[in-house]
């Protein structure tokens, strides 16, 4: 047999009768609830936007490094040109022929490395005057195309982030994995060419004494058209590398400014959620007011009191610190 539950006649006399006056009754608790989570909203929007900062900090950090690379690279392709320049200015030189090449390292430690995979793959690059195939640099996504070239152009900020909202997060990220990837395809296959022309390079500056004690000029005509062959090769295969890394930099600039404008989203939600739980606040004090008027409650008055002092010393660090 269950027992029963009695109110007493004094706690009966407290509760306010009618609907009206339960419903009234439960307002502070309700927007004390309501306040609660709309100041944990608040604070949630704020940590993801001081999360997306320092997000896109770190990818500025990292848009700053390929720039560095794209910068260091087409410097260094201006002075391969250079240098191709001052040799054409003092010497004879011709396009290189793959047989009188043959002839001079003929007998020598690296007659192997000119027979071989990567020095056939050098020479048919000198050859051709051209890098070998690394597959396109260029980005395919029509969104992220259209962020780029409304980076190029200098939309304003505003019309800027209209452009880049339909951008996916993933799609960026899948694009920067692609171009990455692509760096480091092309750098495998340069390395068998570069070992190889690096070997006949040492090879080749090491002319024979009696050519030597005639002159630069004529001390091997052979060594200087490989030289200019290769300072053409080296400056095609900056220029390559750099806007690899342009593009690769280019795509870090589209992240920095998606965190930047999530950032914005996330502090501005966190601003009316804020707004939304001094409302709330406001409600639970107008409720206790009302409660403590007309039960001539003191608990309540002080509740009421203290809750009016905290929003205004809320607004007071809001407004004035």
């Amino acid at each position: 047999m269950s027992a029963k539950i009695q109110i007493s006649e004094e706690l009966k006399a407290d509760i306010p009768a009618g609907r009206w006056g339960k419903v009234l009754a439960a307002t502070p608790v309700v927007m004390t609830v309501i306040a609660t989570l709309l100041a944990g909203l608040s604070s949630g929007e704020m940590t993801r936007a001081q999360y997306d900062r320092a997000l896109a900090a770190q990818q500025q950090s990292k848009a700053g490094d390929q720039w560095n690379y794209f910068q260091a690279k087409r410097l260094r392709a201006a002075l391969q040109r250079n240098t191709l320049d001052l040799l054409h200015g003092t010497t004879g030189v011709r396009p290189l022929d793959d047989r009188a090449l043959a002839t001079r390292l003929a007998g020598t430690p690296v007659q192997a490395v000119l027979e071989s995979a990567g020095g056939r793959q050098a020479l048919d690059c000198l050859a051709r005057d051209a890098l070998p195939p690394a597959g396109s640099g260029a980005v395919t996504n029509p969104a992220i195309v259209a962020a780029l070239a409304a980076v190029d152009d200098g939309h304003p900020d505003a019309e800027f982030v209209r452009i880049l909202a339909p951008v996916k997060p993933a799609d960026l990220s899948t694009a920067l994995r692609e171009a990455n990837a692509r760096v480091h395809a092309f750098d495998t296959t340069l390395k068998p060419v570069n070992q190889a022309l690096d070997t006949l390079e040492r090879e080749l500056t090491r002319p024979p004494a009696r050519a030597a004690a005639a002159g630069p000029d004529t001390a091997d005509p052979v060594a200087r058209d490989f030289i200019s062959a290769r300072l053409t090769f080296a400056a095609r295969r900056y220029d390559a590398e750099s806007r690899q890394n342009q593009v690769i930099a280019q795509l870090y600039e589209l992240q920095v400014r998606q965190s930047n404008a999530s950032a914005e989203r996330h502090h501005e939600r966190s601003q009316r959620f804020f707004y939304g739980m001094l409302a709330a606040q406001m409600a639970v004090i107008i409720s206790t007011f009302s409660m403590a008027a007309r039960k001539k409650n003191f608990l309540w008055a002080l509740a009421a009191t203290a809750g009016t002092a905290a929003v205004a010393f809320a607004l007071y660090v809001y407004l004035c610190v």
